[in-house]
């Protein structure tokens, strides 16, 4: 072996060694409260990434969206067409609130959509919910920021991860979360004139 590999191979060893201890200090498991927010793209995609890990591991999981509509996409169709015993989907919005131009309809929905997430995220056998784009809900003031904290901190169940996704999420919702992660904007195509993608964005 030569000198450079062999300060190479003493290097990791040290590396591993102190990986190793660090790992060995992580013994808790729990459900997580999950946010991706941030104006960068991939927030959804992201969670998506998760909803379909546990899809893999047959670990029953489930998906609100509280904002986007009837659009078809990739995720959904999938999903309902595959793994519909796994997962289950709601599409409980009409699109973005720039579409609808009815504060009362997107009050009313994203209510609905909140008490649907509710009593999905209290099933025990439900791993993980994903709640798409609620922080534009809560943004919107559709929903109260002090009742979504409170059903998160008082009634999630102790091994039920929760995801919620979309831009601006609440100062509170930060807080009490175990995982945030904030997606920002270097590049985005959209600036350039090109629109959304099938494949990329739906």
């Amino acid at each position: 072996m030569s000198d450079d590999a062999e300060r190479h191979a003493q290097k990791m060893a040290k590396k591993k060694a102190a990986r190793d201890k660090i790992m060995a200090t992580k013994t808790e498991e729990k459900g997580l409260i999950i946010v991706h927010t941030g104006k960068g793209k991939g927030k959804s995609t992201a969670a998506f990434g998760m909803i379909f890990r546990h899809i893999a591991h047959g670990m029953p999981s489930a998906v609100v969206q509280f904002i986007k509509g009837g659009m078809s996409t990739g995720e959904r169709d999938l999903i309902l067409e595959r793994f519909s015993d796994l997962c289950q989907f709601h599409t409980m919005g009409e699109g973005f609130t720039w579409e609808t131009q009815d504060r009362s309809r997107d009050t009313e929905m994203a209510r609905a959509a909140w008490e649907k997430a509710k009593e999905l995220i209290r099933d025990p056998e439900i791993r993980m919910v994903l709640l798409d784009e609620i922080n534009i809900a809560i943004r919107y003031d559709y929903l109260p920021i002090a009742e979504v904290v409170e059903f998160l901190a008082t009634e999630k169940p102790d091994s039920t991860h929760v995801v919620l996704t979309g831009r601006n999420a609440h100062e509170d919702l930060i807080e009490i979360a175990d995982l945030v992660t904030e997606m920002e904007l270097v590049k985005h195509p959209f600036r350039s004139g090109v629109k959304a993608q099938l494949g990329v964005e739906y």
